[in-house]
């Protein structure tokens, strides 16, 4: 039996080792280094933007986007309800209602179409959240938030490298953010980015991260804050990993279209859109959704790759359908069926930027015989 394909594995084949030495050999390790800074702008000028706020991970970016928009209890923030727990935990941890949207069939984003229909007085923004290789369809979501004079909220997490109408994701929210976990285009292992084009709005994402330190008097705090800075090394890592973003998204191409390419006379599962009007997949993960009843999910798939040793990982699980936000009395008697469906019956299998071809072949293969 062929070696174990995991889901993921990085590709470190820049200047990270270079860079890490550097920092080791200034003695900058923490947060106070100037590939810190480096980082900050590089990956700010890749989105279009004016300000990058470097963070210890995705989640605690959104926790300082709520912040710094000032989002609190008796706000309501549209999200998809089909995403990582860490959208609906900023809003819920702020004091806020999370209101969710169901997904659109094809492109596993959040159906836009719903979401006029959510608002109410008491909402304040959008959070748009780029799911597993298509963008969100962000021109209805613009004309929705100037209409009603709401914030958006742009979770690029999984769309680093990724445009909307040739724009980069990241560039079209108030505030936008960013992870550098090691499955996604850009890692440092752990971190992320809050990305904006307002000064203000950077400026309060800066002093959240870091303690609201004051200036003039540091140890005397007007605000309550985080530490979530991200050290000297873990930005020398992600600076190494934007010199080489424009050759990992190519990469991310040609693993996605081998993969379709491989698979397209699989009738009983759903491929992945290779392209909408608005933008290519990026195929951050290549996801598949089954759609007939030769297994009964998604999870007894998973179980027998597992056994042929290809590594996968199930979907998101709803967030209406979370056990810990049902105690807290949230999304009673909801239903999201295409989310539901898709939740059940959908996986991802490997394709990470360190895959080669050959591995790709061996995994189309196993699925082929699975499904046959």
């Amino acid at each position: 039996m062929h070696d174990f394909t995991p889901v993921n594995e990085p590709l470190l084949i820049g200047n990270e080792k270079k860079y890490l030495e550097e920092c080791i050999d200034t003695g900058w390790i923490s947060s106070e280094g100037p590939f810190v800074k480096k980082f900050e702008n590089e990956f700010a000028k890749t989105v279009n933007r004016n300000y990058g706020i470097s963070v210890c991970n995705g989640s605690v970016a959104l926790d300082v986007a709520i912040a710094t928009l000032g989002i609190g209890p008796g706000d309501e923030v549209i999200i998809p309800t089909f995403t990582i727990i860490s959208c609906a935990a900023a809003i819920i941890r702020a004091g806020a209602v999370p209101v969710l949207i169901d997904s659109d069939k094809d492109t596993w984003n959040m159906d836009v179409e719903q979401i006029e229909a959510k608002l109410t007085k008491r909402t304040k923004a959008i959070m748009a959240v780029h799911i597993y290789g298509l963008p969100v369809d962000m021109n209805p979501v613009m004309q929705i938030a100037k209409k009603y004079n709401l914030f958006i909220i742009e979770d690029s997490a999984e769309a680093i490298g990724q445009t909307y109408y040739s724009k980069p994701c990241g560039s079209f929210g108030d505030i936008s953010i960013f992870s550098f976990y090691p499955n996604k285009h850009v890692t440092t292992g752990e971190g992320g980015m809050v990305v904006t084009n307002n000064k203000i709005l950077a400026e309060n994402s800066k002093s959240l991260r870091n303690l609201c330190f004051q200036p003039k008097q540091r140890f005397l705090h007007e605000e309550l804050g985080w530490n979530y800075r991200l050290s000297n090394l873990h930005a020398a890592v992600g600076l190494a990993q934007v010199e080489q973003l424009d050759k990992s998204i190519i990469r991310k191409h040609e693993i996605g279209n081998r993969y379709l390419n491989n698979l397209k006379n699989l009738s009983s599962v759903q491929l992945p859109r290779l392209k909408t009007d608005y933008a290519k997949n990026v195929f951050w993960v290549f996801g598949i959704v089954l759609v007939d009843n030769k297994y009964p999910d998604a999870a007894s798939v998973i179980k027998l790759l597992r056994t042929k040793n290809v590594g996968t990982r199930p979907f998101f699980w709803p967030m209406h359908e979370q056990p810990v936000f049902h105690k807290m009395g949230l999304f009673q008697n909801e239903s999201h069926p295409n989310a539901e469906n898709i939740a059940r019956n959908g996986f991802y299998i490997p394709s990470g930027l360190a895959i080669t071809n050959e591995q790709i072949d061996i995994v189309s293969d196993i699925l082929l015989e699975l499904f046959d």
